[in-house]
Formats: C-alpha cells, sequence, structure tokens
C-alpha cells in the first residue's frame, strides 16, 4: 500500500464524517423548499404517501452521493498536492 494511501486513510475518515453532515443539511434544505416542512417522511410514516416517501428516498441519496463524491474527490486533489502522489 502506498505510503500517499495510508496517510489519506484518516482524512478520508473526517472527510467522511464531515461530509454526511453537510449532505444531512443539504437534504434538510432542499425538502423544505420543496414541500415547505421541515421534516422529510420516514419510510414508516403512516400519514405519507408511497410516492413522498420514495421521492424523498430519492433526494436524500442523490444529495449523499454527490456530496460525498466531491468531497472524497477534493481530499484526493489536497493529498496529491501536499505528497505528490494521488492516494489509493
Amino acid at each position: 500500500m502506498k505510503a500517499s494511501a495510508i496517510a489519506y486513510k484518516p482524512v478520508g475518515l473526517a472527510l467522511g464524517a464531515v461530509s454526511g453532515m453537510a449532505a444531512g443539511m443539504a437534504f434538510k434544505k432542499a425538502w423544505k423548499l420543496i414541500e415547505g416542512e421541515g421534516d422529510a417522511p420516514d419510510a414508516t410514516d403512516e400519514d405519507r404517501s408511497w410516492k413522498e416517501i420514495l421521492i424523498a428516498a430519492a433526494l436524500q441519496g442523490a444529495i449523499f452521493a454527490v456530496v460525498k463524491a466531491a468531497v472524497d474527490r477534493s481530499g484526493a486533489v489536497a493529498t496529491r498536492r501536499m505528497t505528490g502522489t494521488w492516494p489509493g
């Protein structure tokens, strides 16, 4: 395993935690813009329709995936700038 990959592991873990929090906040804001409500439906929310629950889940998954990819890519670029090699 390359030294840059080993050095990137703790950075990647920290970035993952930060990206999860950022994605959660972004999803809450996006849902509030779409529905005008503060809370997105849970899968077991009896008062919500299938359509609403599935749209919320799809939106949440998309936001989390985009934020994670952006943060992971940024971390890898920063690691290459600092070490001269690409992690992984």
